[in-house]
């Protein structure tokens, strides 16, 4: 069991799976330090109104900062010395790395090594850390398993992630340091990233415009509803990884080591067709989308699927809210913050910690 006399550390704590992650672990009562930089990838009045929700809880502390900043950095954890350790932080979007790569170079490569140094130097007991589905790039064998080869990223930022991996087991192998990547599959729900394909359809559809369908809607995706995504998180903090003695033997598997090291997927287990998110969309919104069908977009893959059987041995996990539930909240939410009449039903504007 994680040590609650050490705080836990949460890196994009102003974040969509950072602020849900907090508030979750606040309202176990546990002690949070959030830090975050804050930047406008995405409208920073979002990432402030989720750290409302957080700021006035007992138990949590807020450093604005960046990961890249090795003084900020080693300053959080001489202060506050947490054991356990979720970062978050990165720079994320797949077409946004085509545009502007040096941003991805720093915050997912150099700010995740300020974060392996910082970890290793005070003693953390787990790193848990952000990996994408996005690794799996050009691997045509579904469902994704981490057993899988992963050495052919279609974006720059999958690459970032694959080498986070990479850098996490070096770390693991070198110090011992237990860390565990989770691989994250298109993770929606309120409160949600505004770069994101269900969140920019809701805006469009609501306002009467168009909305752009990549490769003629043949992609399918593995939407994994916010709570599921943190019960998987929070489940993998208590699995510290211990090694495997017997890794070579086994079949030596890329997703551990003798070393303290693991990945699992963390997704719905589902693939969704990308007509079919719309279709609910369209239902729960009460309006047809005015669709415009265009090519695939360099860098997106066709589909994703996540083998979850690993995790759901190692933790019990499982995903428990469908699409069309998970929609429907989020297109509540979506309508309340930005002043457009709800359907009945979902969840308020409220933040989950409220």
């Amino acid at each position: 069991m994680i040590d609650e006399q050490r705080p836990i550390l949460v890196t994009g704590a102003a974040g969509f799976i950072g602020s849900f992650l907090a508030a979750r672990l606040l309202d176990e009562n546990r002690a949070v330090v959030g830090i975050d930089n804050l930047n406008d990838y995405y409208d920073p009045a979002l990432k402030r109104a989720r750290l409302s929700w957080l700021l006035p809880r007992e138990n949590f502390r807020f450093l604005e900062g960046d990961l890249v900043d090795a003084d900020f950095m080693r300053q959080v954890f001489s202060t506050f010395r947490p054991r356990i350790v979720v970062n978050l932080a990165a720079q994320a979007g797949v077409r946004y790395s085509l545009e502007n790569p040096r941003t991805y170079v720093d915050s997912n490569i150099v700010g995740f090594l300020n974060v392996l140094e910082n970890c290793r130097a005070t003693g953390v007991e787990h790193l848990v850390y952000a990996s994408s589905s996005s690794v799996y790039g050009a691997n045509p064998v579904m469902p994704f398993s981490t057993r899988d080869n992963v050495d052919h990223p279609l974006s720059l930022y999958a690459a970032t992630k694959k080498a986070n991996e990479l850098m996490a087991h070096s770390y693991a192998h070198l110090y011992r340091l237990p860390v565990t990547g989770l691989r994250f599959f298109t993770v929606y729900g309120p409160w949600g990233r505004p770069d994101m394909a269900y969140f920019l359809f809701t805006r469009d559809i609501l306002a009467g415009k168009p909305i752009d369908v990549f490769n003629n809607g043949d992609l399918s995706r593995d939407f994994t509803y916010i709570d599921d995504i943190i019960d998987g998180v929070i489940a993998v903090m208590e699995k510290i990884p211990a090694g495997d003695p017997d890794w070579a033997r086994d079949g030596a598997s890329p997703a551990s080591s003798t070393a303290p090291y693991q990945l699992y997927n963390l997704g719905n287990n589902r693939p969704e067709p990308l007509l079919d998110m719309i279709e609910i969309l369209e239902r729960v919104l009460g309006r047809k989308a005015h669709k415009r069908f265009l090519p695939l977009q360099p860098g997106d893959v066709l589909a994703t699927w996540a083998d979850i059987d690993d995790l759901r041995k190692a933790t019990g996990f499982s995903p428990k809210t469908s699409l069309a539930e998970g929609l429907e909240r989020f297109a509540t939410w979506y309508c309340d913050y930005y002043g457009t009449p709800a359907k009945a039903g979902g969840i308020s504007a409220a933040g989950p910690a409220e």
